[in-house]
């Protein structure tokens, strides 16, 4: 078999169409194209096909994983579920995520610390909250605890202090009896993860008590 044509596709010019004995056999990247060093003209077999096709998976996931990576950093299992759910196979996803790592575009452990910065700054919560969150997005509990830590000694916060900012513009409604106020607040703050100790806190700034 021969190579009989390598043309640009018309939508995505980063890709093109190997044309194989007069017909259109498959897609490939224009980088592994070029890598490849295919030309027309070549001797080409179904094994060297599949190992293109195969390589060329490869490339669409990378490609894919560091667009979805310019929207938003992404924990590796996070990402790996993405490729999946984009039609990568488990493998596929697995290798891309893992070479990722390898070079350093994808790390959990920077991964859990930017995003418990931004929690404790812009949306304080609770570090059995923030914890929750961290293995929803696929961090061990040992990174998502180291992260947490090195956050909070970093910004000097305590969890009464995050409590308190959270609550800062709750405001009893007018008229509320006192009893239907403090169980609105310490569910306000419960379903943000605080521990007993800081809503005991809050409560006592926000409702007087003793």
């Amino acid at each position: 078999m021969k190579i009989t044509a390598v043309e640009p596709q018309r939508l995505h010019p980063e890709r093109v169409n190997v044309h194989v004995d007069g017909a259109f056999r498959l897609g490939l990247s224009a980088e592994l194209v070029l890598g490849e060093r295919l030309r027309v003209g070549d001797e080409i077999d179904d094994a060297r096909l599949a190992e293109l096709e195969a390589r060329d998976q490869a490339w669409k996931a990378r490609d894919t994983a560091l667009s979805l990576l310019s929207y938003r950093a992404r924990s590796a299992a996070e990402l790996q579920r993405r490729l999946r759910r984009k039609g990568f196979g488990d493998a596929v996803s697995a290798s891309t995520v893992e070479r990722l790592d390898e070079i350093g575009v994808v790390d959990d452990a920077a991964f859990a610390e930017s995003f418990v910065r931004d929690r404790v700054r812009l949306k304080p919560r609770g570090t059995r909250r923030l914890a929750g969150e961290l293995r929803a997005k696929g961090v061990d509990d040992d990174t998502a605890r180291a992260a947490i830590a090195e956050v909070m000694e970093r910004e000097e916060a305590t969890e009464v202090d995050l409590a308190r900012a959270a609550a800062a513009r709750w405001k009893p409604r007018a008229g509320e009896d006192p009893a239907r106020a403090r169980a609105r607040l310490q569910g306000f703050l419960a379903r943000r993860g605080f521990g007993g100790d800081a809503v005991r806190a809050v409560l006592r700034e926000k409702l007087g008590e003793s």
